[in-house]
């Protein structure tokens, strides 16, 4: 199976592909570690972004979409765009797309069960895509 975690960030879509086969996870080559929304934010950039994202999804191999679900209201909320992005993601039209939201709650429940099996700074990947990491592991072990 291959997941993709994602964490929203004001436009930009952090993205961290993870496949997991026999009992071993991998991390396939990637170069593209978040996909931006276009300012302008109408309909057509959201067409585009979907477009976008659903060709990366294609090109993996991925079954499945974890989206790191942001508070909608308090200090911490998440903003109007990101919700746009969610929205878009989740209306990829493809039966064989899984797309699930997790909870912070969630993420540090499964992870108190099923530890990392390596530290974060050996996987090769930019800190900045530390939170869609944990999401996609997460993705694998709570399913």
């Amino acid at each position: 199976m291959v997941i993709c975690g994602v964490e929203l960030t004001g436009s930009d879509a952090v993205i961290c592909i993870l496949a997991h086969d026999r009992g071993q996870f991998s991390l396939p080559d990637n170069k593209v570690r978040k996909l931006s929304l276009r300012k302008d934010h109408g309909r057509t950039d959201l067409l585009q972004f979907q477009k976008d994202f659903d060709a990366l999804l294609t090109e993996y191999g991925v079954t499945r979409v974890v989206i790191r679900e942001r508070m909608q209201k308090g200090k911490f909320a998440g903003g109007a765009i990101s919700f746009k992005l969610e929205a878009t993601i989740q209306l990829i039209d493809r039966p064989d797309l899984d797309v699930r939201l997790v909870s912070p709650a969630q993420i540090k429940s499964a992870l108190a069960a099923h530890p990392l099996p390596v530290p974060f700074s050996e996987t090769g990947l930019k800190a900045f895509q530390e939170t869609a990491f944990t999401v996609a592991y997460v993705g694998h072990v709570a399913s």
